[in-house]
């Protein structure tokens, strides 16, 4: 066995052997919202220049229709509930270049820094559907809301791999000049379930 098959031997064991809470798709990860974190979340995103759309639980696959309007073909992970899907009129592939957009659930979110952290939960899917879309439309439960990084930081599986986002992926290059989409999605749209 050569050195990189023995590292990735050992990286797929500590991955097998890792423990962490386990999820159902819909299921929240462990938080007590405080008044405000919901609004100061939005802020931050926009910011950021996400866009945010709020809605209750029973206007989520309108909200998600409307986000994914113009939009002819989507990737979502295998396991997000098809419930969401049901007023959205164009294809759903399952090849992530064929997409013209990603729709995810995330396993957290930050008020303090307007961030969505995902880390390939339910809902989720490999960290590849989030970076390779030109548009990614997550949905965020209000009581996924952590109020800080540290509380959210608690509350991740901590061996799963994480991707924080804040905003579309942007860059600047030497002269200051905002670049976006080099490392991800150039459009977030954050559909924030009250």
């Amino acid at each position: 066995m050569n050195a990189r098959d023995e590292i990735l031997a050992r990286a797929r064991a500590r991955q097998a052997a890792a423990t962490g809470p386990t999820h159902t798709p819909g299921d929240t990860m462990p938080c007590t919202p405080r008044p405000g974190d919901a609004d100061r979340f939005a802020e931050r995103l926009a910011d950021y220049r996400a866009l945010v759309t709020r809605c209750a639980p029973e206007g989520l696959s309108r909200s998600v229709a409307a986000a994914l309007a113009g939009v002819p073909a989507v990737i979502v992970p295998d396991d997000a509930p098809r419930e969401w899907l049901a007023h959205y009129d164009g294809r759903v592939v399952t090849d992530v270049d064929a997409a013209d957009a990603v729709l995810t659930g995330c396993a957290a979110a930050v008020a303090e820094t307007g961030t969505v952290i995902l880390d390939a939960g339910p809902a989720q899917g490999p960290r590849v559907l989030s970076l390779i879309p030109d548009h990614h439309i997550c949905i965020v439960r209000a009581a996924q809301i952590h109020a800080d990084v540290p509380d959210a930081v608690a509350a991740l599986r901590s061996t799963a791999p994480q991707t924080w986002i804040s905003g579309p992926s942007a860059t600047s290059d030497i002269e200051l000049d905002r670049v976006e989409g080099v490392h991800g999605p150039r459009r977030l749209h954050v559909i924030l379930v009250r």
